[in-house]
């Protein structure tokens, strides 16, 4: 193939993007009350947790967790999540059809990457709604943590950009994790428990790392952070920004220097699992 004819991957993606607009668009009212349910169901768990500051200073004794440090640790949890679900999610969900119906067959043939034309061809807009309610509740955290009283939060530029940075590697490290649970579709057959395993599996990165502890908690809260490192992905992130790092301590930088490892192994393990699944793949025409 000449180099011409290789695929610049900035404009295939735009392309994915805006067609997945116009499709959204073309059915304004689905989108609008996909966007508003979507938005119901982040404000209802708002909601939740202040009724539970209600009754408490913090999530858990002495984490430092407490009401806008743990609104800031939401809106983070937001940002992720609505970024994965909405570029990731629908593509991942489609692979075991794309093997069903044999139409894996046209992605192996186009002269693209194949990871990145299954992961990344679909784009849900509604699920960017969480992005907007997460903004406006991390600019309100962020105004209370500036503004109190008593020791006040102080950010500086560094904090923002790692926030951002680190942001990126938590949606990292939740699509390696998707893609390689989509993959295994090719060795299962029709995979339709993605959403399930999904759900169990996050559903350990929804709290700050410190409430694992004990008997119980200390095994989970290792296992998710050093086998899946799941603790990680909102943990680095919402603590750069509601409790920012002291440059003179080297204690705080270990776990954001892990993140970084962490996502860099994610990524590489869930491609190679990805490749192998696919030199197991039959084509439907065999």
């Amino acid at each position: 193939m000449a180099a011409s004819e290789h695929p610049h991957y900035g404009r295939v993606f735009l392309t994915f993007v805006r067609n997945s607009l116009v499709r959204d668009m073309t059915f304004r009212v689905n989108f609008l009350l996909d966007c508003v349910s979507s938005t119901s169901w982040v404000l209802m768990n708002i909601g939740f947790y202040l009724l539970i500051f209600r009754y408490t200073d913090q999530i858990g004794a002495d984490t430092g967790w407490g009401k806008y440090e743990f609104f800031v640790f939401l809106a983070t949890t937001m940002f992720i999540n609505s970024v994965v679900q909405a570029f990731f999610m629908p593509n991942a969900e489609e692979f075991s059809e794309l093997i069903r119906t044999g139409n894996l067959d046209f992605a192996l043939l186009k002269p693209i990457d194949t990871q990145f034309l299954v992961s990344l061809h679909k784009v849900e807009w509604a699920s960017l709604a969480n992005f907007l309610v997460g903004a406006a509740l991390l600019a309100l955290s962020l105004w209370r943590l500036l503004t109190r009283p008593d020791d006040p939060l102080v950010i500086d530029a560094l904090a923002v950009v790692l926030y951002v940075f680190y942001i990126g590697c938590g949606v990292a490290i939740l699509y390696s994790l998707m893609i390689g649970l989509a993959a295994t579709s090719i060795w299962l057959g029709r995979n339709q428990n993605l959403y399930n395993f999904w759900f169990y599996i996050t559903n350990f990165s929804r709290y700050p790392m410190e409430i694992y502890g004990g008997r119980y908690g200390t095994p989970l809260r290792w296992f998710f952070t050093f086998i899946i490192p799941i603790l990680v992905v909102v943990n680095v992130p919402a603590r750069l920004m509601a409790r920012p790092l002291n440059m003179s301590l080297a204690t705080h930088w270990q776990l954001p220097a892990f993140a970084v490892a962490a996502t860099l192994v994610s990524l590489l393990v869930s491609r190679w699992i990805f490749q192998r699944a696919l030199g197991s793949y039959r084509s439907a025409s065999s």
